[in-house]
């Protein structure tokens, strides 16, 4: 792909080929997710991303539809809110044969509806006519399959290919196939309700006439076959019906939030929204897939922190990515996948470079952080549901997860937690920040590993402190108290490790030479999110990460402005991730400093408010906010993106204090704050153990109050101020 430029081992996106310029339209149910272009259209567009995916694999890398060889005029084109539909308007230009017109533009009216469901594709296509006489028209239908690895897509180029196997057809079907080096058939099977005029190479012809105000329906299946597995063909309004009860039955599971401001009420709808489609069910229950296209599969740390995110208002969530993670723990030494006895999984891919081991990520265990983190969700599961029996079924698991720290986590027995990757293959950075950039010091010059960063030994801490009052729960109290004094003396020698005086903050981390990485970043906020900060260290951080060297109006930078490494359109070294926000916010509504706090809420609304359908992206650029323009895109971000969507329900954790008592069992708000463009918000159906709540937040002169609309069961409501 002429648009993909690799230096060394890194792949570049020339500015160009922006994905953000092609609007590119998203579905997406359980393994299977759709790239589209306005229209409706597969094209080779930008990077060429486009297509229709199954199990890390796309099936279908082109589909266009044409009448009488010309494209359509588009009237509209929009995915429905809930993310079930993508509906297109379409109509026919002018249309000519020689000198002479046959066809006003205007005259046909196109419409187009899309949705998958279990491995297929389904699309409705009507066409109806306004003319006042009769009309012949040619609809065409082209598509294609390259059965491309999405990693070939993002741009890794193979020595060496499978084979393509011969294109079947029958009466209403075309059957594209391929056999890859992994030695599994890929099928297309493209089958249409009614026979077309024309079935040829990877085309279908429809010769159609239509009265004065006649209508013409054609349904078209797309389905994704690997190996003996077929899916089941459907009629388009059985799937529909089946794609709208799931959507419902989620959100029947969710609490529902409504606030007085109505834009507010967009992000919050889009997130949720996009959230749903993102989670596919696995053996273990729901898991939130990272993000579409380029991270549509399970990832430990995003799926926890989404887990996260997501807590107050949906712990099934969180229930069902702790099982599916702790079903995947490792339970050898594989230095391939840079596996150790009890780390959690970082990702797991399917398709056939996954399988064939060109790309080490079937199952990879190269994060330092997915393992404490692990266990931190555990416990704030535990809080917000009171599930002792389920907590009984992690704690091996997590015992194995608190050993990895000790016995493989902390590689030169100095107490902090560091990393170095054991696969030539694997990730050279494994904090959330894995750029190969990413971690460098003051001079600009990379660090060598072995690394410990800021916010990794935070993580550690807070999972300590977890894990002690689980054994506490399981009776197990001398092992809680180990777990105490362990995090204990952690927290002390990181405010003496980490902290510079220089730049006022925490530093970013410790090098294999237990040199500072003495650089001005976000990471620091993840220290305040995990409690490890000393209070006063914890003031001066706080002061940095809101100051115009972070903040640039639309949220948190990753790197201050002034360090050398800054490039506000770099992937981690100075751009704003949402989802790195909303943990910054919780970090410093911790500490009291609920007004940065809102400040962070803030920017990000009103990012929202000027991004296409309210959706925030995995990250955008962090140039200064200018009067009268919106963020500055980054190319190749995911969108949507889960922990980006996300954001927004930690954000407003942090600034209304909510927390949970499992022992009361108790609702807690801590010193509430409301923005003043919220003048309340309603939360309704929020399920805490037995019970349901309907609750109020109201802003008032000088306080925020908590009014309980509705109440079953025992939960108490408290507010704290």
């Amino acid at each position: 792909m002429d648009d993909i430029v690799q230096i060394d081992n890194r792949w570049y996106v020339l500015a160009t080929s922006s994905r953000a310029d092609d609007r590119t339209r998203v579905l997406k149910h359980g393994e299977t997710f759709g790239l589209f272009d306005r229209y409706g259209d597969i094209q080779h567009l930008g990077i060429g991303e486009q297509g229709l995916y199954h199990h890390g694999t796309r099936f279908l890398s082109h589909f266009d539809l044409s009448i009488n060889e010309q494209r359509p005029l588009l009237l509209n084109s929009t995915v429905k809110q809930d993310n079930s539909l993508l509906v297109v308007d379409l109509t026919t230009p002018d249309l000519y044969e020689g000198e002479k017109l046959l066809l006003q533009k205007s005259t046909l009216h196109i419409f187009r509806a899309k949705l998958l469901y279990d491995g297929v594709h389904y699309e409705h296509l009507r066409l109806v006519n306004y003319d006042r006489s009769a009309v012949d028209v040619r609809l065409q239908l082209r598509f294609g399959a390259d059965f491309a690895d999405i990693f070939e897509v993002r741009g890794i180029e193979r020595k060496e290919r499978g084979k393509f196997l011969p294109m079947e057809h029958g009466a209403r079907t075309i059957v594209f196939g391929y056999q890859g080096l992994d030695g599994v058939i890929r099928r297309t099977r493209i089958e249409v309700e009614r026979p077309p005029d024309q079935i040829e190479g990877g085309q279908l012809r429809y010769d159609l006439q239509l009265g004065p105000g006649g209508q013409r329906d054609i349904y078209v299946s797309v389905a994704c076959e690997i190996a003996d597995a077929r899916p089941a063909l459907l009629t388009y309004d059985t799937a529909l019906h089946r794609v709208e009860t799931e959507i419902a039955r989620a959100a029947a599971a969710t609490g529902d939030m409504h606030t007085s401001n109505e834009q507010f009420n967009d992000w919050i709808n889009r997130s949720l929204a996009d959230l749903r489609m993102l989670v596919s069910q696995t053996p273990h229950g729901p898991y939130p897939y990272a993000g579409v296209p380029w991270y549509s599969t399970p990832f430990g740390r995003d799926g926890i922190i989404t887990a996260m995110q997501m807590l107050w208002l949906d712990p099934g969530l969180a229930r069902g990515v702790l099982a599916f993670l702790a079903a995947h723990q490792a339970t050898e030494i594989n230095p391939a996948q840079d596996a150790e006895p009890g780390k959690i999984i970082h990702e797991m891919r399917g398709g056939e470079l996954a399988a064939i081991g060109e790309v080490p990520f079937r199952c990879y265990y190269g994060s330092v952080d997915a393992t404490p983190l692990f266990v931190m969700l555990a416990g704030e599961y535990y809080e917000r549901t009171g599930d002792r029996e389920f907590v009984e079924t992690l704690w091996p698991h997590i015992e194995r997860a608190l050993d990895w720290m000790d016995q493989y986590g902390d590689q030169d027995r100095d107490g902090f937690i560091e990393y170095s990757r054991h696969s030539p293959n694997g990730l050279v950075h494994q904090g959330w920040k894995d750029s190969d950039d990413a971690v460098f010091h003051a001079d600009g010059t990379l660090a060598g590993g072995p690394i410990a960063l800021c916010e990794v030994q935070g993580y550690v801490y807070a999972a300590r402190r977890a894990a002690a009052k689980l054994a506490r729960l399981l009776g197990e109290k001398a092992r809680a108290l180990q777990l105490e004094r362990s995090a204990a003396t952690l927290k002390e020698r990181f405010n003496r490790a980490f902290w510079s005086e220089e730049l006022g903050m925490f530093v970013l981390a410790l090098d294999g030479e237990k040199r500072q990485c003495r650089v001005a970043t976000s990471n620091a906020g993840h220290a305040l999110f995990t409690g490890i900060a000393a209070e006063g260290l914890a003031q001066r951080t706080a002061e940095r990460l809101i100051s115009p060297a972070f903040f640039n109006g639309w949220g948190m930078r990753t790197v201050a402005e002034a360090e050398r490494r800054y490039n506000p359109m770099s992937y981690h070294d100075g751009s704003v991730w949402p989802h790195d926000n909303g943990i910054a916010a919780l970090g410093l509504a911790r500490y009291e400093f609920k007004e940065h706090a809102l400040k962070l809420l803030t920017g990000l609304l009103e990012a929202s408010v000027v991004l296409e359908l309210h959706r925030l992206p995995e990250l955008y650029c962090g140039f200064d906010r200018l009067p009268g323009q919106g963020p500055t895109l980054y190319p190749v971000a995911c969108l949507p993106q889960a922990w980006a969507s996300g954001a927004v329900f930690h954000l407003l954790q942090a600034c209304l204090g909510l927390t949970f008592s499992a022992e009361k069992p108790q609702l807690r708000f801590h010193h509430p704050v409301l923005p003043n463009y919220l003048n309340w918000i309603e939360v309704k159906n929020l399920r805490f153990r037995d019970g349901v709540l309907d609750l109020v937040i109201r802003r008032h002169l000088q306080d925020v109050s908590v009014n309980v609309l509705r109440k079953e069961g025992s939960v108490e409501v408290a507010v704290i101020v």
